[in-house]
This record gives C-alpha cells, sequence and structure tokens, in this order.
C-alpha cells in the first residue's frame, strides 16, 4: 500500500459532524474524516441495524464495541466482536451489516 504524503494530524471525533444513514432496519451513524483520498470512519450501528444495500468496496474494519455480522453474498457470516478487525480489497465479496446488539466500528477505505 502506498499513502500519499499528508503532514501529521489528530482526529479529535468529537468535533467531527454525524451523518445519518437509514438502514432497511435501524440506523447507521457515520463521522468521516478524509485524507486525500483514504477515507476514515467512526461508525456506528443501532441495535436491530440492517445496510440497505450489499457493499463492494474494500474496507478494513475494527469493531471497537459491541457485535457485528457480515454476510457475504454466497451466504457466509462472520461475526466481529471488540478487538477484531476484518479485511476485504474492493470488488472482492460484496458484503452486508447486520447487528442485533449495535457497535461501534473504526473503519479505513
Amino acid at each position: 500500500m502506498q499513502i500519499a504524503p499528508f503532514p501529521f494530524q489528530t482526529i479529535n471525533w468529537a468535533a467531527i459532524p454525524r451523518e445519518v444513514h437509514p438502514g432497511i432496519t435501524g440506523t447507521a451513524w457515520w463521522q468521516i474524516f478524509m485524507m486525500n483520498n483514504i477515507r476514515v470512519r467512526m461508525v456506528e450501528y443501532s441495535p436491530g441495524y440492517l445496510a440497505d444495500h450489499w457493499c463492494s468496496k474494500g474496507h478494513i474494519i475494527l469493531c471497537m464495541s459491541g457485535e457485528m455480522n457480515t454476510t457475504l453474498q454466497d451466504g457466509r457470516v462472520f461475526t466481529l466482536t471488540p478487538g477484531m478487525t476484518y479485511h476485504v480489497g474492493d470488488d472482492c465479496e460484496a458484503h452486508q451489516s447486520h447487528t442485533e446488539m449495535g457497535c461501534t466500528l473504526f473503519i479505513v477505505d
């Protein structure tokens, strides 16, 4: 991976506004910070959240709290709990997120 140059910086996530993204059920709140073409996000899913789409974007996702299930289009399901990550490349395996209890994620894509 090559990351284009940008100066050292810190992010105060409390100062980043939250965007509302409704799911089929539940709600996602995204905080987004862009660094060149790298999107860094803090995302919170409400209990009962089910994404309204199958995503083909690549991600590196760290589960910070709660629990999230990711279903791949072939039917496999993977569960993230605090301290776990998943990684997938662009256009590799479409996935859809769901959580019963809610969760907070740190995402780089």
